[in-house]
């Protein structure tokens, strides 16, 4: 996958993640070069799934029709959710196109939703 799953200036950029697998149909990538999260748009795919170097669950996100990123589920520090500095389950949701972005802690029904791709963590 090319950077940030974009093009830059009409070019392919440089490869930024790779695909090391799936769970239940949804790619896992792996970073190749950077910080430690998804990309913000797929021309590809409507969701990826990333792990952390343990290979347990870190971040999960989804892509709306515009290839942009609409919802994010993640599992690792988040302060405005806990100030503890353990992780936490969170979401965040974005709007169109990055125009605004909310953080709440996970509800029940999102877990069960989504938990099938906690892959080595525990609520």
């Amino acid at each position: 996958m090319g950077g940030r799953g974009t093009f830059a200036a009409g070019n392919n950029a440089a490869f930024m993640y790779e695909t090391v697998g799936f769970i239940d149909g949804v790619k896992v990538l792996q970073k190749i070069t950077g910080s430690q999260k998804l990309p913000e748009e797929s021309h590809t795919s409507n969701a990826y799934i990333l792990l952390d170097k343990n290979g347990n669950f870190y971040q999960y996100r989804e892509y709306g029709n515009t290839h942009y990123l609409t919802y994010e589920i993640g599992y690792h520090r988040e302060p405005k959710i806990d100030n503890s500095r353990v992780p936490v389950f969170h979401v965040h949701e974005y709007g169109k196109d990055f125009s605004s972005r909310t953080t709440r802690a996970i509800t029940q029904a999102e877990y069960e939703k989504y938990k099938k791709y906690f892959k080595g963590v525990a609520k």
